[in-house]
């Protein structure tokens, strides 16, 4: 069986009876498949039109054929099996063909493959005359005008014409007219836009927006570089219609949380059990939707497809499709589920994650030509714009920042980032604020970005967002903002110059959510890249904080803390401000329980420095823990070359303590000790 679940748009998978069939089955699956085909509606086609309604009409044609040989009872002859195969693959192509015509969000694309898409109209449709010309018609028991009807079917589908509508073929010139105007730097008539918006019923920021989100999908998923090209110029395009043509989102702000957080309350009234896979009974880490509504985890429903089954599981029903949809909605109940509830959760498919180089410059000049027309808009919005369009700019610049390079240089070289300052200080709304905090979020990760941040004085701004931000979301990127910022030795000194801006994440990483804890902990760990901000670290507390995260139970909080730990404590001044507190039996414990080799390593690298710094009082206390030998023993054979020379060190000053005195190890050179088998 194919699996189509992770189908391209205009591809065309299909499953094929398997020779033992009954022509009875058969039957059943073709009258199914030609329901699902007949669902549609003509106005569901803004484009290829006319192709569409014919080959609705014919299919139509055939289900009234198929249901009265069904509604007979008479036994099929097996004569028939070989045509309902076949006709059982083209219908299964049609579908595929028409669901992408008329699919939302992919309009533009499929407008610009009109030729191409006209000739598998063509294709198929033949396909169909072929299958009627040897179907053993006299054999069958239906009604005489009914068969009539078939044989019209057949003679039409060798004549019909599949060429491009001339609609279709005047909207394609303008959108190459549209992009050319791009590429020169012209912005191109508003009324232009419009009209070939309309023809593709794309009518408001939403079907802008679902258009974008498609065209960046497949950039991400394609692998040709004259396809790549073609989808970044339709982006751009986009892009500019979205930003330019539509003043508000639809009216409402009901996108603010679309990429980010479900409310609390939503959270508050769920259980385990409502997130759990119904096949598995495991939480659903990527969850994906069937045909009949049905949510499963998508590993768990593809063995279940792979075993030969075509129902779905819950339901019982027959599946016409395999398709699975993405269902983002469940993910994100999970993800906030887990994370408010200390549950550890894996993320699916790491390894289809995007390549944002792909991104670093630009695929087109026609592309590049909008996105710089649209940062060029967003400024004058920022700058002069009224509350609502503040807002919608803000969010604007979120969207395109988040996952392309190049939009990120194009929108920092316009001079957005003084202007998203000045928001964080001026704005007394908190959604324009938690964008505009987004937004230089994403800008940070671009050396330009970062660079306009600290030189526009924006670091005490950042620092106040952490401290006083309206939302959660806020201050949780305001502090990644500093991790980034970090990265940069004399942005660091700043910012540890700055008397809140340590303390102020201290605080967010003892009182913080998940994410605001996350963010605190990098960004404290940039930080310490500079040694002169040790000491602000420790004196604002940090380290009693630290090790009760030691105990949580979320392992990358964990890890990140031991990170951290690792810094502070390679000074003899950090040592002593460590043994100030019941560190040690928590670094220990996570050394004997984590799986995580770089949090052992971490783990390994805190205790050799408490040793090296704090003297025969931190190896008697480590003498005092037989438990604690076999992990390290592990580690010499099992860590990196750098962990083990660690690790070896460690147990030499452990052996030396036990077997001379503690005087004699900090006299004499470390000697790689003998390891025992225990």
């Amino acid at each position: 069986m194919t699996n189509t679940s992770n189908r391209r748009i205009l591809t065309f998978p299909a499953i094929h009876p398997c020779d033992t069939v009954s022509p009875a089955a058969l039957l059943h699956a073709v009258i199914g498949l030609c329901h699902n085909i007949t669902a549609h509606r003509f106005d569901d086609f803004p484009i290829h039109r006319r192709r569409a309604r014919e080959t609705l009409r014919q299919v139509g044609a055939i289900l009234e054929f198929l249901e009265d040989v069904r509604d007979r009872g008479a036994i099929l002859p097996s004569s028939v099996t070989v045509s309902f195969s076949e006709l059982h693959v083209t219908l299964q192509k049609i579908r595929h063909l028409l669901h992408d015509c008329a699919r939302p969000g992919a309009r533009l694309w499929v407008l610009m493959l009109s030729d191409w898409v006209s000739c598998e109209f063509q294709v198929l449709v033949r396909s169909i005359a072929t299958v009627l010309d040897v179907l053993p018609l006299e054999t069958i028991d239906a009604a005489p005008e009914v068969k009539e009807v078939i044989r019209l079917v057949r003679r039409q589908a060798w004549k019909v014409a599949m060429g491009t509508d001339p609609a279709d073929h005047r909207a394609v010139r303008s959108v190459w007219s549209i992009l050319n105007q791009f590429k020169n730097g012209v912005a191109p008539a508003r009324s232009n836009l419009k009209r070939v918006l309309e023809h593709l019923h794309i009518r408001s920021w939403t079907d802008c927006h679902e258009e974008v989100a498609f065209l960046e999908e497949e950039i991400f998923a394609s692998s040709d570089d004259d396809e790549i090209a073609l989808l970044a110029s339709l982006m751009g395009f986009m892009v500019y219609c979205r930003v330019v043509l539509f003043d508000s989102m639809d009216g409402k702000r009901s996108h603010d949380h679309k990429d980010g957080n479900l409310q609390p309350q939503v959270i508050e009234h769920l259980r385990r059990e409502d997130l759990r896979c119904p096949i598995s009974l495991e939480l659903m880490t990527d969850p994906v939707t069937v045909a009949t509504g049905q949510t499963y985890d998508r590993a768990s429903i593809v063995r279940w497809f792979k075993a030969g089954y075509l129902t779905c599981p819950v339901t019982g029903e027959s599946l016409d499709s395999t398709e699975l949809v993405p269902n983002s909605v469940i993910r994100k109940l999970v993800v906030q589920f887990c994370h408010q509830n200390n549950v550890s959760i894996t993320e699916p498919n790491i390894n289809q994650k995007r390549d944002l180089s792909k991104t670093a410059s630009p695929f087109t000049p026609a592309g590049a030509g909008a996105i710089r027309m649209v940062a060029a808009f967003l400024v004058v919005k920022l700058s002069n714009g009224t509350s609502q369009e503040k807002y919608k700019a803000t969010y604007e610049i979120r969207k395109l920042s988040k996952s392309n390079v190049f939009n990120r240089a194009c929108l920092v070289e316009a001079g957005l980032i003084p202007w998203l300052l000045h928001l964080l200080s001026s704005i007394t709304d908190p959604s324009i604020q938690e964008h505009a905090v987004g937004g230089l979020l994403n800008l940070a990760k671009h050396p330009d970005g970062r660079k306009a941040i600290f030189e526009t004085g924006g670091l005490i701004l950042v620092v106040d967002v952490i401290k006083m931000g309206f939302k959660i979301e806020a201050k949780q990127n305001a502090a990644a903002i500093l991790f980034y910022l970090s990265s940069v030795e004399e942005y660091r000194i700043e910012i540890g110059d700055i008397p809140e801006a340590i303390p102020t994440l201290v605080e967010l990483l003892r009182d913080g959510m998940y994410r605001g804890k996350k963010n605190a902990l990098v960004a404290l760990f940039g930080l310490l890249l500079y040694h002169g901000n040790h000491p602000k670290v420790w004196e604002a507390g940090a380290i009693p904080v630290l090790t009760n995260l030691l105990s949580s139970e979320m392992e990358d909080l964990v890890i990140d803390s031991t990170a951290v730990l690792e810094k502070i404590a390679e000074g003899k001044e950090g040592t002593s401000a460590i043994l100030r507190y019941d560190v040690i039996p928590h670094v220990v414990e996570v050394l004997q329980s984590t799986t995580s080799r770089s949090g052992r390593e971490s783990c390994v690298s805190i205790l050799l420095s408490l040793c090296n710094n704090g003297g025969p009082k931190v190896v008697s206390i480590l003498e005092k823990m037989p438990s604690l030998m076999p992990s390290l023993y592990s580690l010499v054979i099992e860590g990196s070359p750098i962990a083990g020379k660690k690790t070896r060190s460690l147990l030499n000053h452990i052996h030396s303590f036990q077997e001379q005195g503690y005087p004699a190890i900090f006299t004499q050179p470390v000697q790689n000790p003998v390891v025992h088998s225990q």
